[in-house]
């Protein structure tokens, strides 16, 4: 397959409506009144377009929602910037702005005033930035403010029926820009002449993406090394990466061999492989996170690999949530003892390191069932097929 020869893979997924959007604003609004907080406070980012469908960049000047848990929703703007928001913001109507030599905060402190919150708690999404919250809190001191996880996650991390149909076509349109990708290794290229070549393959089918890639024994570290290193025969090709379609992210590995594979080099892929499907095959409505984890760890355990993070073995977690970030809550690693629950969505990607050697990396994405789990992807049949063609 060549670059050349690729072509979109966007049409017929249909955008997320703004009927679901609503409903998540309104279990957001059930989740704060469980969890004994008054509203939200987020910037652009994330958690602001899941919930309202805007996208806004973050700068030294506040962009700030503030949601109630009766469904109120308070915009706050930098003035010169109200018409571009009035075009962007669908929900709500109510947009405060403030000039450059105002004070964004007491803004959102008058709000806090207007719905009576002479005392309060107020939840603050995971990356509102610290002087944001300070610049809020020195406004309204007397709101109590927690963290607004238990909401933004108890709702993101169940996705709905669209959400993973475009993280499946997501899927689909990486697995194409890998296969085009592979296809162009040789000898003596570099890592960003490979990570260029996968940008114009994402490009070509219609999204923005990228893959990276590592080898050789620069392969063992689990997102790279610095140096330069160019492709030898013989060499661990280990390369990671995805697109985003509507803001949905996908994320595979694949690990290959240039050339023909050494013994231990077959060896130590097929315990990966293994790794990886105990890792799914334990996957179910109802167990653990630490439980997934645990099943692929033992495996490379077995295989006189660890224990625990040590290498040669396993140093990272077995996977994470997915969805709107590449990397999300929830995540399948020991101490995380909550249940996963149907429409969870994860990577699966245990790896084995080899200092000084390779690594061998195989990551999909996979979601939980009301009965059990599906991949978004199949799992590499064999060290030198990537993919089933």
């Amino acid at each position: 397959m060549k670059i050349e020869d690729l072509r979109p893979m966007t049409e017929g997924v249909a955008p997320i409506k703004d009927e679901e959007r609503q409903l998540r604003m309104e279990k957001a609004g059930r989740l704060m009144v469980e969890h004994q907080l008054d509203a939200l406070v987020m910037e652009g980012g994330s958690s602001m377009f899941y919930f309202t469908g805007t996208s806004w960049g973050l700068s030294e000047r506040t962009f700030a929602l503030v949601m109630s848990a009766r469904g109120d929703l308070v915009w706050v703007c930098p003035a010169f910037e109200e018409d571009r928001a009035r075009e962007l913001i669908r929900f709500g109507d109510d947009i405060r702005t403030w000039e450059e030599d105002e004070n964004p905060y007491r803004l959102i402190g008058d709000v806090f005033r207007e719905w009576g919150f002479s005392t309060a708690r107020v939840g603050l999404e995971e990356r509102l930035r610290f002087f944001v919250y300070d610049g809020i809190r020195q406004q309204a001191p007397q709101v109590e403010y927690r963290s607004a996880d238990p909401v933004t996650i108890g709702c993101r991390s169940i996705k709905s029926p669209q959400e993973i149909a475009l993280l499946q076509r997501s899927n689909d349109i990486a697995v194409q820009a890998f296969k085009a990708t592979i296809a162009q290794l040789r000898e003596g290229m570099t890592k960003e002449d490979f990570h260029r070549d996968s940008v114009a393959a994402f490009r070509a089918l219609g999204v923005e993406g990228g893959i990276g890639a590592n080898f050789g024994e620069h392969s063992a570290l689990p997102h790279g090394s610095s140096k330069p290193r160019t492709l030898r025969e013989g060499d661990v090709v280990l390369m990671d990466g995805g697109c985003s379609l509507q803001g949905y992210k996908s994320d595979i590995t694949r690990t290959i061999v240039f050339g023909t594979p050494n013994a231990k080099q077959r060896e130590v892929w097929e315990w990966e492989k293994k790794a990886q499907q105990a890792a799914f095959a334990a996957s179910k409505p109802g167990v653990s996170h630490e439980s997934i984890d645990a099943a692929a760890r033992k495996v490379i355990t077995d295989a006189g690999y660890g224990p625990g993070y040590a290498v040669p073995g396993l140093p990272h977690r077995t996977g994470h949530g997915i969805g709107l970030d590449g990397h999300e809550w929830t995540y399948l690693v020991k101490g995380n003892r909550d249940p996963v629950c149907p429409r969870m969505c994860f990577t699966n990607e245990p790896t084995i390191v080899i200092p000084g050697e390779f690594g061998i990396r195989l990551e999909d994405d996979m979601y939980i069932t009301e009965d059990g789990v599906e991949w978004f992807t199949e799992p590499s049949p064999a060290i030198e097929e990537p993919f089933r063609e």
